[in-house]
């Protein structure tokens, strides 16, 4: 398992826990006699639940993006550009950028392959646009679900 799966199980703990912690203590405010503090206690309720939502949602989005991944890896369709990279390990951006068009114009012809999406979102990461860069993997994971993805 790599180190960056350990990261992110090692953190989803964490926040559990903490999410745990948080229930625990607005338990113990809504039992409390005073109506200010239940109302603070019925609020503390909420923050926990909406933190477990998120934290299922980003662990479902990294598994799938996962998956995708091996299975790229398995046709042997992962890219291989070897981009040159700074010192400090970041890519050089205008490298990034000449690859990312090359990967969008595919996107252009293929709008719906999965794999394509893939790559861009490969594409959009290395030129540190993360918002599109998940954008892209979702619209990846959402074409790799369709049933026509399946029999194609």
């Amino acid at each position: 398992m790599s180190t960056t799966r350990w990261a992110a199980f090692g953190m989803a703990a964490l926040l559990g826990l903490y999410l745990i912690v948080v229930l625990g203590y607005a338990l113990r405010l809504i039992s409390d006699p005073l109506p200010i503090v239940q109302a603070m206690g019925w609020a503390l309720v909420v923050f926990p639940l909406l933190g477990f939502w998120a934290l299922v949602v980003e662990l479902r989005f990294g598994f799938r993006a996962a998956a995708l991944a091996r299975r790229l890896e398995a046709e042997g369709a992962l890219p291989d550009d070897v981009l040159p990279a700074r010192v400090s390990g970041r890519v050089e951006r205008e490298a990034a950028d000449a690859v990312f068009a090359r990967y969008a114009a595919e996107v252009q012809e293929h709008p719906e392959s999965w794999q394509h999406w893939f790559r861009l979102a490969l594409a959009y990461d290395a030129s540190r646009d993360r918002r599109r860069a998940r954008w892209a993997m979702r619209e990846a994971i959402r074409l790799e679900r369709l049933p026509s993805a399946a029999e194609a």
